[in-house]
This record gives C-alpha cells, sequence and structure tokens, in this order.
C-alpha cells in the first residue's frame, strides 16, 4: 500500500513539474518573428527582429522615419541617429532595451565619414559599449549612408 501511495505521489508530482515546465519554458528556444503592422504596410521582404530564447536578432536599420521609407536629412550623423532610435523602438517594442544590446555590425558607405557616424552613436549608447564591428559597404538601401544590425538580451 505505501509503494503504491509512493508510486501515485511520484506520477502526480511529476505531472505538475512536466505541466510547470511546459507552461514557462518549453516555448523559450522556438524561433519567434516580429514585425509590426507598421512595418507591414511597407512591404518589406524581411521581419523587424527575430528572438531565440533570451536572444534577440534585430535586423539592419537604416535612417528613415518610422513607418517610411524616407530617410532623415542631415546625413550620416542624423541617419545613424534615427538608426538607433529605429532600432531602439523595436527593442522596446518586443521586450528588450539598448542598455542590453550585446553587439552591433555597422554598414558605412563611405568609411571616411566613420568619425561622424561615431559621434552620434556615442551620443545615443553613452557609458554602454557593446561588441561592435565596422565594415564599409559599397550600397545601401535606399541610398542610405549607414545601416546597423544588432544582438540583444531579452529578460
Amino acid at each position: 500500500m505505501k509503494m503504491t501511495l509512493v508510486i501515485v505521489l511520484a506520477l502526480i508530482v511529476g505531472a505538475f513539474a512536466m505541466n510547470y515546465w511546459q507552461t514557462h519554458y518549453a516555448d523559450d528556444n522556438k524561433l519567434q518573428v516580429f514585425k509590426s503592422a507598421q512595418n507591414a504596410d511597407l512591404g518589406l521582404p524581411f521581419s523587424e527582429a527575430t528572438r531565440i530564447g533570451n536572444t534577440m536578432y534585430v535586423s539592419g536599420q537604416i535612417g528613415v522615419k518610422p513607418g517610411s521609407l524616407a530617410l532623415v536629412p542631415g546625413g550620416i550623423k542624423a541617419e545613424t541617429r534615427q538608426t538607433l532610435m529605429n532600432i531602439r523602438d523595436t527593442l522596446e517594442r518586443y521586450g528588450s532595451s539598448m542598455d542590453q544590446v550585446a553587439r552591433c555590425t555597422v554598414f558605412i558607405r563611405d568609411m571616411d565619414e566613420w568619425p561622424l557616424m561615431n559621434e552620434a552613436y556615442v551620443e545615443v549608447f553613452g557609458t554602454h559599449k557593446p561588441a561592435r564591428a565596422a565594415v564599409g559597404a559599397s550600397g545601401l538601401a535606399l541610398g542610405g549612408s549607414v545601416e546597423i544590425e544588432c544582438i540583444a538580451y531579452v529578460e
């Protein structure tokens, strides 16, 4: 009788533990694809961001006004600021933030403008310094001066 009771209790505890795990952790490692209605209306052939577990991958962003395909005026510094604001908005919309960015890749049309891009980059990130690579590119979408993609942690 005692052995039967122990087995029944073990099965109940096991079932509870499995249910708890499935409701809290089972989907953590499934791919989630994010595309806001604002960006979906633009007909772009990629997602705004994806997430697997606690890692978010933000697609390359350029210095366009939100919800449009129009670059902000003012050159690379203004485009860099807008690009990073677009990234910030995406991160916050899907559960992260700029201070959780672990790595950025920056694509620059003209490497001679790197110092101007870097000024705007530092203004936005402040003391937070994610790992970064900056790469010269021969052409960027919409004739932009800069494109930035990033990887961020999500709690």
